[in-house]
């Protein structure tokens, strides 16, 4: 019988939670424990270029997948560096483990840091998976000793999956049931919570059986499909928000996380229903609040609402509103025709990663997305590119568009080497609207093979476009508007 250690325990328990790969960073020692342990277990390991990198893609790789994400830092230096987008990673709610050897200080943005001993290795790795996972979820930092990663000990199997949501309170079901029945015109608003494919399938259902206009935060973008009439667009990004809640008598906050960014006037004088495994943004009172899974919730209120009366908004109206939200958003500029250009061209199941910057707004309106998780942004600054990158190796069947700017790109600079060394076949689209000078960059993306074009007309993109879906790595073009 093979001998085990405490870094093999380690990394069973990442398997066992579902994490698919660990990510390092280039000049890692190659032979560190954690690292010898995966590769025994033939356990995937990708390296990044940058600490924030590669914090970066295992927090978007824990996002899609719904399982921890894993990074392994070797130095006190490392961590340092990669400090901001551990902190991105808590306000994304993005499950992530964060390993190092040596360094047994409080990782700022971590819900815990927990030390490891050989004796409780088992139950370490368990709770630390457990609790990045449970709500609100985020980053939990593991310190492993050097002399203990080696140590031997006897493997111990323990759950390494979150507990189940409390079911909702039946009294809070019906006194939400009595808040929907008594509105003529509820408006939806969808958060982060709505993300999973059983939420969406509800959350949908839900919007047509009222039937009720929906605004969605841009990290729930997609959970009901951009082209649906009942889709009104992005909270902040929409335009339509003071007049549509002009007309709205009740507000259905739905898996809203209490990070999630929403605009004053959603909150004015009108009363509010909640749901979802969260609080309400900005500690905010509900009329009504029903702790619980979203998809649970909707099911359980569809019985209560079955004898409703069909919700008075005149989809007319709607159509109208969420149009003259979308041209005021996209205009009719070289960026707006890009990214719908890019949308047109580009598969189904295609994502988007988007950079915060002066064209956010612009393809948050211009793309879009049919499903969940196909448009992925943060504040973290550089996150388009490694989060590109961490989508491809989740979904390595599905084209990905990076929507950058001269910001976001220089911040992520490191990463087209990582993308070129693993091939990724992803499209860098970077929007210059000031017309900054690219060119270093784009050296540089020449310098690793990448292909890389500079247009600034839309026929010119058309030809740069596709060449680059043509081609199996990644690829850069530059626009400028």
């Amino acid at each position: 019988m093979s001998r085990s250690t405490v870094a093999d325990v380690v990394v069973d328990g990442l398997r066992r939670a579902g994490t698919p790969r660990l990510f390092a960073v280039t000049g890692t020692r190659a032979d560190g424990p954690l690292l010898d342990a995966a590769r025994s277990a033939g356990f995937p390991i990708t390296f990044a270029s940058s600490e924030a990198g590669a914090c970066i893609m295992a927090a978007v790789t824990g996002d899609l997948v719904d399982a921890p994400g894993a990074v392994v830092f070797g130095e006190s230096a490392a961590v340092s560096a990669a400090a901001p987008a551990v902190a991105h990673a808590m306000s994304d709610r993005a499950p992530m483990i964060l390993l190092t050897s040596g360094h047994p200080a409080a990782v700022a943005g971590c819900k815990e840091t927990l030390g490891v001993e050989a004796e409780t290795a088992a139950h370490r790795i368990a709770h630390a998976v457990r609790l990045s996972m449970t709500t609100p979820r985020g980053p939990v930092h593991i310190d492993l000793g050097a002399d203990v990663a080696g140590r031997a000990v006897v493997p111990l199997a323990t759950s390494c999956r979150p507990d189940v949501l409390p079911y909702p309170d039946a009294e809070a079901l019906d006194r939400a049931a009595v808040a929907l029945s008594g509105a003529s015109r509820p408006l939806l608003l969808a958060g982060i919570h709505c993300r999973s494919d059983d939420a969406a399938q509800w959350l949908r259902a839900f919007a047509e059986a009222l039937p009720a206009p929906l605004l969605a935060t841009a990290r729930a973008k997609g959970a009901l499909p951009d082209p649906h009439p009942l889709m009104l667009g992005v909270l902040g990004v929409a335009g339509v928000e003071e007049r549509v809640l002009s007309r709205a008598d009740l507000i259905v906050a739905i898996g809203l996380d209490a990070l999630e960014p929403v605009p004053a006037p959603c909150w004015s004088t009108r009363p509010v229903l909640a749901f979802g495994p969260a609080p309400m943004p900005d500690g905010r009172g509900p009329a009504v609040h029903v702790p619980g899974d979203v998809g649970v919730v909707i099911e359980e209120l569809a019985e209560r609402l079955r004898d409703k009366p069909r919700a008075d908004w005149d989809v007319a109206e709607l159509d109208r509103l969420r149009r003259e939200g979308a041209a005021r958003n996209t205009g009719d500029g070289l960026a707006a025709r890009v990214v719908r250009l890019a949308r047109e061209t580009t598969p189904a199941g295609t994502i988007a990663t988007v950079d915060m910057g002066a064209h956010h707004a612009c393809v948050a309106a211009a793309w879009h997305a049919i499903a969940p998780r196909e448009f992925l942004t943060s504040s973290a600054s550089g996150f388009a590119l490694p989060a590109a990158i961490a989508a491809h190796l989740v979904h390595p069947g599905r084209r990905v568009v990076c929507f950058t700017d001269p910001t976001g790109l220089t911040a992520a600079a490191n990463e087209l080497e990582t993308a070129a060394r693993l091939a990724s076949p992803v499209v860098v689209l970077v929007l210059d609207e000031a017309g900054s000078n690219v060119a270093a960059a784009m050296r540089r993306a020449q310098s690793f093979g990448m292909c890389v074009s500079a247009i600034e007309s839309e026929p010119a993109f058309g030809q740069a476009l596709a060449r680059a879906l043509a081609i199996t790595g990644p690829s850069l073009i530059a626009a400028r508007p």
